[in-house]
């Protein structure tokens, strides 16, 4: 990367970016999550106990989770509806990027991607409660259903991981769409209709031909959308049910309301590690590497 931008802007330049870099990466990522790793291994403590002998690091707060089967079911929950969150992204997404990349003249592509970038535009909070509204016992989804005669008497969308599950895919799409969009671009038409000509159905053609063009796109995709989705706190919370939890309702919990900051603090380093993991998987699943997710 350095040799990229030292050949395209000069060494000062190059330098000078990479310092700025260096220098945000310390500050807004390094050093708080060692400040986090180093709150989550302390036990919490009286201020005037701070720094005597008890104020030593301890597995205690990591212990708690696996001692307690409420939130490690929540975890595990968690876990599962961010990968269901990710898998319904993906299948939504990716007709819609193949269209914009292949099939959409520069107009419709133009017109498409603006019809979805406008709601972004608009806060994350407001988006989810317009879902919110339309999700509703009496909303105008069930108002149209009911009309309509679909259903004989209103359906509580809202009751269950329903609402959540919809918010989280409408939420995250675009970082679902713009990687695989960005991946099929880049293929050349003529492999396409190569394969047709070879009398290789869509199906066929998708699954030889574009997907595995398209990994590095996928697994971009995938990691930025289960990250995403596992650290929400603004979609659960609205569209989620009290049976639905999510972990960092819990974690939210663990800071805000008990002010316990280091118990806190070890349950969002578990969800660090989860993401971690998942991110390791994906690439190891795609058989892509940084380098490929960079592009």
């Amino acid at each position: 990367m350095f040799r990229q931008l030292k050949a395209r802007f000069g060494a000062p330049v190059a330098m000078a970016i990479a310092g700025i870099l260096g220098i945000w990466l310390i500050l807004m990522v390094t050093l708080p999550q060692l400040q986090m790793i180093d709150y989550s291994l302390r036990p919490s403590l009286l201020p005037a106990e701070i720094g005597g002998p008890k104020d030593g690091w301890t597995l205690i707060n990591y212990v708690t989770l696996f001692n307690n089967d409420i939130h490690l079911s929540i975890f595990f929950k968690t876990l599962w509806s961010s990968v269901l969150v990710t898998s319904l992204t993906l299948l939504v997404s990716y007709p819609l990027a193949y269209y914009l990349a292949k099939t959409a003249t520069p107009g419709q592509a133009a017109l498409c991607l603006l019809l979805l970038i406008i709601p972004f535009w608009i806060n994350e909070i407001l988006r989810t409660f317009s879902w919110f509204i339309l999700l509703a016992f009496r909303g105008p989804l069930n108002e149209i259903l009911l009309t309509l005669g679909l259903i004989e008497r209103p359906i509580r969308f809202l009751n269950g991981d329903t609402g959540v599950l919809v918010g989280m895919v409408y939420a995250y799409i675009l970082f679902m769409v713009f990687p695989l969009y960005n991946a099929i671009e880049s293929l050349d038409g003529n492999q396409i209709r190569a394969a047709r000509d070879l009398g290789a159905g869509s199906l066929r053609t998708h699954w030889r031909i574009v997907i595995p063009h398209a990994k590095p796109g996928i697994a971009t995709g995938c990691i930025m959308t289960f990250m995403l989705a596992a650290g929400s706190y603004a979609v659960p919370a609205l569209l989620g049910s009290p049976g639905s939890r999510w972990f960092t309702q819990i974690i939210y919990n663990w800071f805000f309301e008990g002010g316990d900051w280091n118990q806190g603090a070890a349950y969002a380093f578990l969800l660090l590690i989860l993401c971690i993991g998942f991110m390791a998987l994906v690439m190891r699943l795609f058989k892509v590497g940084l380098a490929d997710i960079a592009k």
